[in-house]
């Protein structure tokens, strides 16, 4: 199971793309859990200075965009 968290405040851009990672990883068909991570302290943790940002299973794929739906899954699978 990928454990996918998207960190952010809150902002639009950070529910957009929680809502992309959530359809890309259904997409994908893989069993995922999917956290949103708002606490600034556990954000800075991961080294993460922009926002919204993507880890997956422990490692930031990507920060500071929300990018297209495929990059999105090329981004899970790996």
């Amino acid at each position: 199971m990928k454990k996918l968290e998207v960190l952010g405040t809150g902002c639009p851009k950070c529910e957009k793309l929680a809502q992309e990672v959530g359809q890309a990883a259904r997409e994908l068909g893989i069993e995922f859990e999917l956290h949103k991570v708002k606490d600034i302290m556990k954000i800075t943790s991961y080294g993460v200075l922009l926002t919204p940002a993507l880890v997956v299973d422990g490692t930031v794929k990507i920060s500071g965009k929300v990018p297209s739906l495929d990059e999105l899954k090329e981004l899970i699978k790996d």
